[in-house]
């Protein structure tokens, strides 16, 4: 499989301004820094991390909802990252976005044909087109054509990010960035969506870049993972290797508070002291050295690389500690 996208040492700083008259900049919240990856067409990408590392800012800088500060990203071969006006207006059609919250994300003075519609409108798109495009979306993500003309507010919140899914697949993208998509629904319903957005990628051929602090999802719906911390990728490679193999601190310890369903399979915790570091000023070295249990002098002074493992290609970990890893300078 060839890549549809990759990121490279992708950065996306917000200035701290201060002053009243004449702002000036003291400094930065460095929300992403660094970020470097590549999705291949047709897999799921899951990105995961505790709140605040930097994975929404990432993929909202990937479709250029934000600018970014650096970097370089490419979608299809061709670098985007300076596209503008119309050239980048085009792209919206083979890039789209599933947010987190459907309550938020929906206008609620428009009916459900005008929110799904819209995107076919905004690309001229015929009326007929568009309402037969409406009907078949409704159908294809679990609801009738009978509901196109109701509001958002007359459904629950299972059935407001089916609306919000099909209104992402209405331009029929390659690529669907998926912000935390079932957190903020029942649990019985995450399921149901999920498997959802599976059935879909198989019919679409769709890529995803799944983003979530839910790793049993995640793990469930991903091909490959990438975990966050503090706007750096540690640790990155296929799922089940991930899982079941985990070698950065701060990968372990998230699986570590993963609950199992067996209740007599007893599981170590591994507690992480401290809180999440200001990405406004983040630690010297390895930023996670601050809450490592295993942190050694090397991890306070020097960054580390994120390098593949001896016994995998796409395993790879940005620690100093694991001992099996192949020097390759990625960053």
């Amino acid at each position: 499989m060839t890549n549809l996208l990759e990121v490279k040492d992708l950065k996306k700083h917000f200035p701290i301004k201060k002053g009243a008259i004449i702002p000036k900049q003291v400094g930065a919240v460095k929300a992403v820094d660094g970020v470097s990856f590549a999705v291949k067409k047709g897999e799921t990408l899951g990105l995961v991390g505790e709140s605040g590392c930097g994975k929404s800012t990432t993929g909202r800088t990937i479709l250029r909802l934000l600018e970014p500060t650096e970097g370089n990203i490419f979608f299809n071969g061709e670098e985007i990252t300076r596209y503008k006006g119309e050239k980048l207006r085009k792209l919206r059609k083979q890039m789209q976005m599933i947010f987190q919250d459907p309550y938020a994300s929906l206008n609620p003075r428009m009916t459900v044909e005008q929110i799904i519609s819209e995107p076919l409108r905004s690309f001229n798109v015929p009326s007929k087109q568009r309402r037969q495009k409406v009907d078949e979306l409704l159908e294809v993500v679990g609801l009738s054509s009978y509901h196109k003309r109701r509001y958002p507010h007359e459904f629950s919140g299972g059935q407001r990010q089916r609306i919000g899914i099909a209104r992402a697949l209405a331009l029929e993208p390659e690529l669907v960035i998926c912000d935390e998509p079932v957190s903020a629904l029942d649990v019985s319903i995450q399921a149901q969506v999920v498997n959802l957005m599976e059935d879909l990628q198989k019919e679409y051929n769709l890529t995803y870049i799944f983003i979530a602090h839910d790793l049993s999802v995640v793990h469930h719906i991903s091909d490959r993972v990438a975990v966050m911390y503090l706007g750096e990728i540690v640790e990155i490679g296929e799922a089940d290797e991930l899982y079941h193999n985990p070698k950065h601190p701060y990968t372990q310890a998230l699986l570590s508070a993963v609950p199992e369903a067996d209740p007599h399979l007893e599981k170590e915790r591994i507690i992480l002291e401290g809180d999440l570091p200001s990405p406004s000023s983040p630690p010297s070295g390895c930023k996670f050295h601050t809450r490592c249990p295993l942190a050694e002098d090397i991890c306070r002074e020097k960054r580390p690389q994120l390098n593949q493992l001896t016994n995998s290609d796409e395993h790879q970990v940005a620690c100093h500690l694991v001992k099996e890893v192949v020097e390759t300078g990625v960053n």
